[in-house]
């Protein structure tokens, strides 16, 4: 006989569980199909079965409709089951909702408190839109009554505050409004604690509906806190009363300004100074249930205190009291005090005091173990800087920087920069801060950062000519990064002037140096050095000739990206056929950037709820003829939009103002091959004489080409197959330069082509394969490349 009852039921596999379990639930659906009829009893004990099965893991399609009936019956045990399959299994939409919602009304109605009481606690787990629609106006009425139970008042608070949530516009009439919170000073605890969690919901929507639970609040607060007082003295945990109602009614005062009731405020700062007072009195027990009872409470009066902000005494107390946790052994704690320390030096009252912790904050951020406790030293470091203690935070946590978590160092970017352009005196000290940024963390450097430091280099004339020394000396650095020479590139071509006279940076040596970091560099990085070479010919005409010849090379006047490309045959031409008035105008020096509010400050909002960003002014460092899309087109002059979806031009407004640029997206799609490229025709009027311009606009074949690939036996039965008149051409030319495979490799790819590989049995040959799109029709393309390296001659 097994030791244990239903021992010998139990399954030793998998396969054997399922096998009982099957048959179990043929055996209840027997029962349940059979002529003779169920008991309640019997009913229970099936459905209940079904529950447990359900919990197993397995589904359950029958068995639902029996459950409903156990709902109408008077006995607890089998109207409880009832409740919970229905609770656990039953679906909002289920065809039974309407049988459902009509017998949970017929036990609200009951004169028996404990069909209420599980009739309330179904209608909150189930918690549907159809369950607050249908009884809404019911519970806060229940809720209200007087001659309601209190367990059933608990319940029904709870109950409605389910619903609230799920059905916000649920708000019960105006009428409950002050029984509600008069609940607040029930003698039960279930009731006032369900009570404020209610109201602490409803303030969130209807504040001034609900202000008269203010002085409620602080008076039951006062009454649990205060030791002339014994109110819920029965309800003490660990040596402190209600502790749990004591947080929910102190975080229900910061949904509101302090009091303007004089009294009120008075009763309630007299009970956050009561708090303050306790947390200074030794432990009453070594248990940790005691420690975590009262700092709880603490932590939370210290929330209000910030919250109000009006009371410098009760601010500087809850500082030191703070400071005291901050080398507790107690890793949550010092993480508490560290956070709530933050919110307490953004006040005038306490900022002060928080400066004095400084150096333990520091060595928190040096020698904490938990990474989560390092970042918030670092927002507490942040939080408390000012003019007097700028620089030693910044080269702290310009130190910490270079070892600190991965997770962390990003948003320790953005506050560095923050930190160096708000409080910098001498603006030499923002330049090396920044490119000490670069230098240390340069993968985390955001766009933001290098954007910033160049906008207040070209707004500060004092700060100008350092900057370009400053940059010049970092890209000597054997190991540099992109985002420097992002950032050197830029002042350079700005205001690499400014130090060509001394002969260790004269502007051959300026340009070398840039040009030996290109060819290592990403293509926006390249398309910004370029922009700076062309400056170069503006400032440096005695090296015009040099630059030239970097720019006529095939790498970049044929490479194969588009911008790349552009960039290099325009300003090729620009430098060769514009006079030097002409070249001085086009690249004069940057404008000063209109003075708004730090684009690195609203990228560091956007990590916190609330908070908006700004965008950064746009640039105008090459010549563009519309507004920029995103900041890296600001700095450099991209407003290109190309997609193949579909046709048209989105008209612009009739009237263009003096001065104003309009931006024009271009959406083409290809109705049939072309060998002509596509012209717009932009007309308009100035001083009433019209003007026509037909521009062609750079769009081939192969932008509608898509790569495609296949093995070597698909592709020569394909090419085997084009023998009809007109499917295949053949040419052989001439190379211009030396046939490199690496660079025909990346013009292939470029020209829209898929590279097959090992396809063609002579390795040197290049095998590619596209379809063509267009309205039409879809045509496979081949492409068969044969290079002759020694006689430098192309088969195709």
């Amino acid at each position: 006989m097994p030791a244990v009852r239903g021992e010998g039921m139990r399954g030793k596999s998998k396969e054997a569980e399922i096998k009982r379990i099957n048959k179990e639930l043929a055996n209840i659906r027997n029962k349940f199909k059979g002529d003779k009829t169920l008991d309640g009893y019997q009913k229970k004990k099936y459905v209940c079965k079904l529950l447990f099965i359900f919990l197993l893991g397995h589904d359950i399609d029958f068995g639902h409709m029996e459950a409903v009936n156990l709902l109408s019956s008077n006995k607890y045990s089998e109207k409880q089951i009832g409740f919970l399959f229905i609770s656990v299994l039953m679906n909002a939409n289920s065809d039974l909702m309407k049988l459902i919602i009509q017998s949970i009304k017929n036990d609200l109605n009951s004169r028996n408190p404990i069909h209420v009481n599980l009739a309330l606690q179904c209608i909150a787990n189930i918690g549907s839109r159809e369950m607050a629609e249908s009884f809404g106006n019911e519970i806060p009425r229940l809720l209200v009554t007087g001659d309601t139970i209190d367990v059933v008042k608990q319940s029904a608070a709870l109950c409605l505050l389910r619903l609230y949530r799920e059905m916000p516009d649920l708000t019960p009439s105006n009428e409950f409004t002050s029984r509600i919170i008069h609940l607040l000073n029930d003698q039960h605890m279930g009731v006032v604690t369900a009570a404020v969690s209610l109201i602490n919901s409803l303030v969130n929507r209807n504040p001034d509906e609900y202000k008269g639970c203010i002085s409620s609040a602080v008076s039951r607060l006062s009454r649990i806190v205060t030791s002339s007082y014994t109110d819920l003295q029965d309800y003490t945990y660990y040596f402190v009363p209600a502790p749990w109602l004591s947080v929910k009614l102190l975080r229900l005062l910061q949904n509101y300004p302090p009091p303007e009731d004089v009294g009120v405020r008075g009763r309630l700062n007299e009970c956050l100074e009561t708090i303050l007072n306790k947390a200074q009195e030794p432990l009453k027990s070594k248990k940790v249930q005691h420690s975590n009872a009262k700092n709880a409470i603490l932590f939370e009066a210290i929330s209000l205190i910030i919250h109000m902000d009006n009371e410098p005494n009760l601010l500087v107390r809850a500082c030191n009291q703070l400071g005291q946790f901050l080398q507790h052994r107690e890793t949550n704690l010092r993480y508490l005090a560290l956070e709530s320390m933050c919110l307490l030096a953004t006040s005038e009252f306490s900022h002060e005091a928080v400066k004095k912790h400084q150096d333990t904050v520091i060595n928190a951020l040096k020698t904490e173990r938990d990474v989560s406790v390092r970042q918030r030293a670092v927002d507490l470091l942040y939080a408390m800087c000012d003019k007097t203690n700028a620089e030693e935070i910044v080269a702290e946590m310009l130190s910490y920087l270079e070892t600190a978590d991965y997770s962390i160092r990003e948003e320790m970017v953005l506050k560095v920069a923050i930190l160096a352009e708000k409080y910098a005196s001498d603006y030499s000290w923002y330049v090396d801060v920044i490119l000490n940024l670069i230098r240390i963390a340069g993968d985390y450097v955001s766009e933001e950062v290098w954007y910033r430091v160049i906008q207040i280099v070209i707004n500060r004339e004092d700060v100008q000519g350092y900057a370009a020394k400053t940059v010049f000396e970092a890209l000597q650095a054997p190991a540099c990064h992109e985002n420097m020479v992002k950032v050197a590139g830029y002042i350079l071509g700005e205001f690499g002037n400014l130090i060509a006279g001394d002969q260790r940076s004269s502007p051959s040596i300026q340009f070398k140096l840039l040009n030996s970091k290109y060819h290592l560099c990403s293509v926006a990085t390249r398309s910004l050095l370029l922009t700076t070479y062309i400056k170069f010919i503006n400032l440096f005409p005695e090296i015009k000739d040099e630059i030239q010849t970097v720019l006529k090379n095939h790498t970049n006047i044929r490479s194969a990206d588009a911008e790349i490309q552009q960039r290099t045959v325009e300003y090729l031409q620009l430098s060769q056929i514009a006079s030097s008035e002409v070249l001085a105008t086009v690249l004069e020096e940057m404008p000063p950037f209109p003075e708004r509010e730090s684009s690195i400050l609203a990228s560091l909002k956007k990590k916190k709820p609330g908070m908006t960003s700004d965008k950064i002014k746009r640039s105008n460092y090459a010549a563009s003829a519309g507004a920029s899309a995103n900041l890296s087109s600001d700095l450099l002059g991209l407003n290109a939009t190309t997609t193949t979806n579909s046709t048209g031009v989105k008209p612009v407004e009739n009237v263009i103002e003096k001065g104003a640029q309009v931006s024009q997206s271009l959406n083409v799609e290809c109705v049939d091959h072309f060998a002509i490229l596509p012209k717009l025709v932009v007309q308009f009027v100035i001083n009433n004489v019209p003007h026509k311009f037909d521009l062609q606009i750079p769009i081939t074949v192969n932008k509608f080409f898509e790569p495609t690939s296949m093995n070597s036996e698909q592709f020569f039965q394909r090419w085997k197959n084009l023998n009809n008149p007109g499917q295949e051409s053949q040419k052989i030319f001439k190379s211009n330069y030396p046939i490199d495979c690496e660079s025909n490799k990346s013009k292939l790819v470029g020209f829209g082509f898929q590279l097959l590989e090992n396809v063609d049995p002579n390795p040197e040959n290049f095998v590619c394969a596209a379809i063509f799109h267009s309205r039409k029709v879809q045509v496979g393309c081949l492409l068969r490349l044969e290079p002759n390296k020694q006689a430098q001659v192309c088969t195709c």
